[in-house]
């Protein structure tokens, strides 16, 4: 059956994803249109395609357990020397998508990984790309701004284009309702509970 390339991560919303997307493509970043805007919650991660099922269902588990939050962006930051990114700074809902990103890769699920750098939520807008470019976007997006309420996450698979493509969207609570109770077995760490 082979392996495939899955990812996890809030989608920025429209009208900002887009025009975040046509930001980065001007950077002269070739992967721009491949990738749509976003917050990682699980980076490029090679699963048994027989696993896709298992997948899903522990994603939809930990999307019935979590509820919408706030989502602010706004200036840049970069990891520059480390690693060639500069990125628009997730100033609010940040200790939920690190609760998320937690849970998606649950030692008890089929996403169990670690990562190459500490979890940081942010949303990319050059990668690998020209210093001048790098620094370019980091000055020309530095009083950027968005916000909305994150109330899903989603799985990605990249296909051999090196496109990523949605599979599904799982909403907070498992239903769709934009307001859910939190369960009442949930961690003391809950989203919940989060400020």
């Amino acid at each position: 059956m082979g392996t495939v390339t899955l990812g996890v991560s809030i989608a920025v919303p429209e009208p900002y994803g887009s025009l975040i997307q046509e930001q980065r493509a001007g950077f002269g970043d070739p992967a721009a249109h491949g990738i749509p805007t976003h917050v990682t919650l699980l980076p490029p991660t090679e699963v048994d395609a027989s696993l896709l099922p298992a997948v899903e269902a522990h994603l939809a588990e930990v999307a019935s357990a979590s509820r919408p939050f706030p989502m602010r962006l706004s200036g840049t930051g970069t990891f520059r020397p480390l690693s060639p990114v500069v990125f628009i700074q997730v100033v609010e809902g940040a200790s939920a998508c690190a609760w998320l990103q937690k849970r998606v890769r649950d030692s008890t699920g089929p996403l169990v990984r670690e990562l190459q750098f500490p979890y940081h939520p942010h949303v990319t807008v050059a990668h690998g790309i020209a210093e001048e470019a790098m620094d370019r976007a980091y000055e020309e997006l530095s009083e950027y701004g968005a916000a909305w309420s994150c109330a899903s996450f989603a799985l990605y698979e990249q296909g051999a284009d090196g496109v990523w493509r949605k599979l599904h969207e799982y909403a907070f609570g498992g239903d769709g309702e934009t307001s859910v109770v939190p369960s009442q077995s949930a961690p003391v760490d809950h989203p919940a509970s989060l400020p």
